[in-house]
């Protein structure tokens, strides 16, 4: 609907992964084309043609473009400026961000975005980048996002709607216009992770030490590395993860990491991703430089097997009114998501509710053949670490695709016409606020047709 095209894009813009886009798709930007020029100023902010250009090849990557190349980058580049003017204001009113907070936001994308791909493995195959990498490039564009989410906020924060606000604002929809409300599903998973045998980590430090006794009798920790590391993002530079300040790697990584000498090798270390051997590179200031070598102990093919079959008595019990789904959700579960039942939820909105199109491939194929309250065999998965584990999925609910009405869509609907008032608090903030900002625009977006009135 043409009300949200304005926040949807700016959400857009405060969930990419920065840079990812030109990493991607080179040929969108011709050789010889001069890209890091300044195209605007807002206040002491200024904006990149580089900045328009990775967020135009993000929407080409996600085939989200509709309409033409010079009209979409206007109205990137202006939800740039929107972000540069609520930046300018955080500085004025003086918000500040803690470093703990810009901790826990990575934390919160990087899960949203293994989330997005099935694994950590597989996120860091796709870009060639480790986890830590990803977390260094975010850093400061979380802070300043937060800083300008703080001042959005408070923006829109005094604004609601009354039930006859909801009711007008449908009725002035177009009954032609009314939106599908495409089909919803909520989902309720038990997991069975089976711990990983003392056999097996015995075997892998055992590896782990040999390793390092060929690289203490002269071979190539590097050359190992590509060889036998099993982190996807790090083994292709021998195991080299670059410079690091303190905060930013496992505690028992880093509390071994900054101890090295350049060449000198540790012993074995244990962390949330496996073992590790690592091999100090450089210390510059409050920064050091290692590389490692990564394997991961991997659950045996007896434990998943008995994990399995394990599931599959609870499902018996489960469809023979012995027990119910979420009793056995408490008693047996390993997942965090035990904490709120066993219900799966959507980080895209915080909530239990999924349409089909955001649900895991492999989830949607067992649910969709699957009647309320009917559980399924169980499935094998990988978390986020890319281990494997069994577990049991039951649909809780679906509803049936129809237009939106407001005796069966009332939240939703309300939610839309809030969005919309908050947008037009958004338009007289800005109409108030860049008249009294420096603002200059350069070259080709100087001719863009703006839906603000910025001069």
């Amino acid at each position: 609907m043409k009300y949200f095209i304005w926040i949807t894009n700016i959400i857009f813009l405060l969930t990419i992964i920065p840079a990812s886009a030109q990493d991607q798709d080179q040929e969108a930007v011709p050789q010889g084309t001069t890209v890091d020029e300044v195209v605007a100023v807002i206040g002491k902010n200024y904006i990149l043609r580089s900045d328009v250009e990775s967020q135009y090849l993000q929407m080409r990557m996600q085939g989200t473009i509709k309409g033409a190349a010079e009209t979409v980058k206007c109205q990137l580049f202006e939800n740039l400026m929107f972000e540069k003017l609520l930046l300018h204001q955080a500085v004025l009113d003086s918000v500040v961000v803690t470093p703990e907070q810009v901790n826990t936001e990575q934390e919160r994308r990087m899960r949203y975005f293994i989330q997005q791909f099935g694994t950590q493995v597989k996120l860091e195959k796709y870009y060639n980048k480790t986890i830590l990498e990803f977390k260094q490039e975010l850093h400061d564009v979380i802070a300043d996002q937060m800083m300008v989410g703080r001042v959005q906020e408070n923006i829109t924060a005094n604004t609601n709607v009354t039930p006859s606000e909801v009711r007008r604002f449908f009725k002035e929809i177009p009954r032609d216009s009314i939106p599908l409300i495409s089909s919803v599903v909520e989902v309720m998973q038990l997991v069975k992770k089976p711990p990983i045998s003392y056999e097996e980590k015995f075997e892998v430090k055992e590896r782990l030490k040999t390793l390092r006794e060929r690289i203490l009798n002269g071979e190539s920790f590097e050359a190992l590395a590509v060889l036998y590391s099993e982190d996807p993002g790090s083994a292709k530079q021998g195991g080299d993860i670059g410079l690091h300040s303190r905060g930013e790697l496992y505690p028992e990584f880093e509390a071994v990491a900054f101890k090295l000498e350049p060449g000198e090798i540790s012993e074995i270390v244990e962390t949330e991703a496996g073992f590790h051997i690592i091999q100090g590179i450089e210390k510059r200031g409050e920064f050091s430089r290692v590389r490692h070598i990564l394997i991961r102990p991997k659950v045996s093919p007896v434990a998943l097997a008995e994990a399995r079959m394990f599931l599959d008595s609870i499902a018996q019990l489960i469809r023979q009114d012995s027990l119910t789904f979420e009793n056995a959700v408490r008693l047996y579960s390993t997942d965090p998501s035990k904490n709120n039942g066993g219900i799966m939820i959507n980080p895209n909105t915080g909530s239990a509710q999924w349409s089909v199109e955001e649900l895991d491939p492999k989830v949607f194929f067992v649910i969709d053949k699957l009647d309320p309250r009917e559980v399924s065999t169980p499935v094998l998965m990988e978390d986020e670490k890319g281990e494997e584990a069994y577990r049991l999925l039951m649909l809780s609910k679906r509803t049936i695709p129809h237009r939106a009405n407001l005796e069966e869509d009332y939240n939703q609907i309300q939610e839309w016409a809030l969005q919309q008032k908050k947008q037009e608090a958004i338009v007289d903030w800005i109409n108030k606020n860049a008249r009294k900002t420096y603002i200059k625009v350069y070259g080709e977006f100087e001719q863009c047709k703006f839906a603000q009135k910025w001069f």
